[in-house]
């Protein structure tokens, strides 16, 4: 276990390096200048020198990437050009909250597929069936950008159960973690169902229920743990999905998160926190990408890492 834990880790340097590097040559691509966002198109010359030389922003981007890449082998990401404060202490004011959202979005796509993927599965082709089917195309069909505000029109100015936007109380999340929650279920509620219906037909389940246990306590007894083995692999996917996805949720809700942070950043030309927030949202998937395999020897006892 030691081993493959230190050959993983020695694969995510490459990976998070090669993140870094695109999204430090994007940034520099892209049109817009940060010292003529900051200081108007008005401003002298000589003050956009001026700032351009604090900034840094006057040398040559080669000399640009390797000072950043000499901050972040030290642990430093920078000074947000914006509030002027380092870059990993904006992230981390704004972490909790992503998290709390990525939390309650995950637990609403497991309270909405696994019922409705187990039923689907025990009775296949049935009305449940079918309706779940239903379900799940509607779930991946509606992206969040149109999601969102739908949910806003309907259950915050039409009915007045939730509030339009905002972070502090319970039902400020209700709504996000609905338009996060939706499209990872119709994904997991699929998957589970395909991968049930096979354990399903496996001999082990037909001796189960030879030896007195109903089909239902068998089901869910025996068929549905290895049946999650393939559901915890997409979760785990599907989790980076969830970090990128909170950008556009994010910046609907006006929920202080890392996502609304990455927009305003990316709108501030902010370089470094730009960096910083892609980093952290490669950094997290690499890590829940590696938990779920370790994970997998805990469903299922046959699997080890040596």
């Amino acid at each position: 276990m030691t081993g493959y834990l230190l050959s993983r880790l020695r694969q995510m340097v490459p990976v998070l390096f090669g993140v870094v590097t695109v999204v430090f040559l994007l940034i520099h691509l892209i049109p817009g200048d940060p010292v003529e966002i900051m200081l108007g198109e008005s401003a002298l010359a000589a003050q956009k020198e001026e700032l351009r030389r604090e900034l840094r922003l006057d040398r040559p981007v080669v000399v640009q990437y390797g000072e950043f890449l000499l901050g972040l082998a030290k642990g430093d990401l920078g000074t947000s050009f914006r509030s002027r404060e380092p870059v990993l202490r904006e992230i981390l004011r704004r972490v909790p909250a992503t998290l709390l959202l990525s939390a309650a979005s995950m637990v609403v796509a497991l309270l909405i597929a696994v019922p409705l993927g187990v039923l689907s599965a025990m009775r296949q082709h049935s009305v449940v069936d079918h309706l779940s089917g239903f379900l799940a195309m509607l779930g991946l069909s509606m992206p969040n950008f149109w999601l969102g505000p739908l949910l806003i029109l309907i259950f915050s100015i039409g009915l007045g159960l939730f509030p339009v936007s905002g972070y502090g109380t319970a039902g400020h999340l209700v709504l996000p973690a609905l338009t996060m929650g939706a499209g990872m279920a119709a994904i997991l509620m699929r998957m589970l169902r395909s991968s049930l219906l096979e354990e399903i037909r496996q001999d082990y389940v037909r001796a189960a229920c030879a030896r007195g246990l109903s089909r239902r306590d068998a089901v869910l007894r025996h068929a549905l743990a290895n049946s999650l083995i393939p559901v915890l692999t997409v979760m785990g996917l599907q989790f980076g999905a969830l970090l990128s996805g909170s950008i556009i949720t994010e910046t609907i809700f006006s929920w202080p998160g890392i996502g609304r942070l990455t927009i305003q950043a990316i709108e501030a030309r902010d370089y470094p926190l730009v960096q910083g927030c892609i980093l952290f949202i490669a950094l997290c998937t690499v890590i829940v990408n590696l938990l779920t395999d370790l994970l997998y020897s805990r469903l299922d006892p046959r699997i080890r890492y040596e």
